[in-house]
């Protein structure tokens, strides 16, 4: 098999590819024969050891994939040889061949491709999480979304979208305003203009956004605060800009407001049967064509360090996907 290695914590270009021996799967564990992975913001960030995840080096990074399995292990029933599947899991997903728990792998669902299949798991199952469970966003609210074109942004204006709310999408550029105006978005404002509050202000007629979908930070987080709605909901997904925020906590007494936790990943293992219902939820949306996830560009496996730097210097427009 050949996967993409960290051997030492650093930027993604002191990644390599190499050759292992093909994986054995062992007791409750799938070899899948990766045919696409997802690439997402946290890969970035785990090779350099800034993640809250931390795998033990060396290890191939990646967490989404889909494919098919090429072999399972004593005291797997459910799962068979050749089966076509999806599975999000810790790391591994860069490479040709991954191994996983028979837990984290999933039918994968008929009418997508792989791409698809590999590209929204992490991006829509974080923002359904986000937007349905944890915000509890409801038909005529608004939704204000920071970083809009990257993939869980765009997931998450698609999703504001099917569920009735009106969307405002903040991106840095015109480029990624398009495609947040082409996944549903109502409103488009750059984020990176002087006068973000004004804009949002005169937007929502006074009346503040809702519902804030932060995947960014920095102080663009704050900013958005200060044009929350009365009993309106921040929720606290990432920090793509690298600098996690200090709100003022007078803020949100101020407002009513609450600041709302997502954390995905914990979700899927703490609650899988609810994470199971999100998904079918999805799919259901993507049959229907109320949502079309948008994978911007595909990589070979010996470019996937350079995904990895495209995503990290924020040059990526919704999903991008590695096809060993």
């Amino acid at each position: 098999m050949r996967a993409l290695l960290c051997k030492e914590w650093g930027p993604p270009e002191a990644l390599t590819v190499e050759n292992l021996p093909d994986p054995v799967a062992g007791s409750g564990e799938v070899v899948i024969e990766v045919r696409a992975a997802g690439v997402n913001f946290p890969d970035v960030l785990v090779v350099q050891n800034k993640y809250q995840y931390k795998p033990q080096l060396p290890f191939s990074p990646g967490n989404d994939m889909a494919g098919i399995v090429a072999a399972v292990g004593e005291g797997v029933t459910d799962i068979r040889v050749g089966d076509r599947v999806i599975a999000s899991y810790l790391h591994g997903a860069f490479a040709t061949h991954a191994v996983v728990p028979a837990k984290a792998v999933m039918p994968m669902p008929e009418g997508l491709d792989f791409d698809v299949a590999a590209g929204f798991l992490m991006t829509y199952g974080t923002s359904y999480h986000a937007l349905v469970d944890r915000a509890q966003l409801l038909a005529g609210e608004t939704l204000l979304v920071l970083g809009a074109a990257g993939g869980v942004g765009l997931a998450a204006v698609e999703i504001g979208h099917a569920l009735g709310a009106r969307v405002i999408a903040c991106a840095s550029s015109d480029d990624k305003l398009t495609a947040c105006r082409q996944s549903g978005a109502d409103v488009l404002i750059n984020y990176t203009q002087p006068d973000f509050r004004d804009q949002v202000k005169q937007a929502t007629g006074g009346r503040g956004a809702d519902v804030i979908y932060d995947a960014v930070g920095g102080d663009f987080s704050e900013a958005a605060f200060r044009s929350i709605a009365w009993k309106g909901r921040h929720l606290i997904v990432g920090f793509a800009s690298g600098t996690i925020p200090k709100i003022p906590m007078n803020l949100p007494l101020l407002k009513n407001a609450s600041i709302v936790g997502v954390f995905w990943g914990e979700f899927k293992v703490r609650e899988r049967e609810a994470n199971a219902r999100n998904f079918e939820q999805v799919v259901a949306w993507i049959r229907e064509g109320k949502i079309k996830p948008f994978i911007s560009r595909r990589y070979r496996l010996d470019e996937a360090a350079q995904a990895l730097c495209d995503m990290g210097s924020r040059k990526v427009i919704g999903k991008v996907v590695i096809n060993p």
